[in-house]
């Protein structure tokens, strides 16, 4: 899959955001389509609430009516999700979709991947290192630089016979020895 899915907004009939979400994803599971429609969530925020002097957290939803879908988009998987029970159609101008930013991704907090401390990372400049994860998945390479802050590391990899640097995220490479 050449094309990287990317989070769009779906709009929902009020009360249904649960069950279309079950529905995307019984869909995605029995048609195999894992790769096309990786991800559905319902945004969700815990709060407090106080009843008869009791202390008590819970979960709501942070915007009703609405279910977030990460997607490869084509004709198929707009296909399935348009015709999906409950959805009245994506967020968009005329209801064409359109994808949430990185920065808003972010924002609402969707994909928080663990952030790595400096006392996770098994590794120092200079190892080998196997890429596990993203378009360089089984590369051998040798680490250059660590970026806690940023969460990236550096590493060369041997790609045609050129040592070429790539920039990674820290949670796609290992140590060789563990790979």
């Amino acid at each position: 899959m050449s094309e990287e899915a990317k989070w769009y907004v779906v709009h929902t009939y009020s009360g249904y955001e649960n069950k279309v979400k079950q529905n995307i994803e019984k869909v995605v599971e029995n048609r195999k389509l894992q790769d096309l429609i990786p991800k559905v969530t319902i945004p969700m925020e815990i709060y407090t609430e106080t009843k008869e002097d009791k202390e008590t957290e819970a979960e709501r939803k942070l915007f009703p009516s609405y279910v977030l879908v990460k997607m490869v988009m084509n004709d198929d998987s707009w296909y399935i999700v348009r015709n999906t029970r409950g959805v009245t159609g994506f967020v968009g101008p005329a209801s064409k979709p359109v994808a949430l930013t990185e920065k808003e991704v972010a924002a609402l907090g969707v994909e928080s991947e663990p952030k790595i401390t400096a006392a996770q990372v098994d590794f120092k400049v200079g190892d080998a290192v196997v890429v596990t994860g993203g378009s360089f998945e089984g590369f051998p390479g040798t680490l250059q630089s660590i970026d806690i802050d940023a969460q990236t590391v550096e590493v060369v990899v041997s790609m045609f016979g050129r040592m070429t640097p790539v920039t990674l995220p820290i949670s796609q490479i290992k140590a060789e020895e563990q790979y």
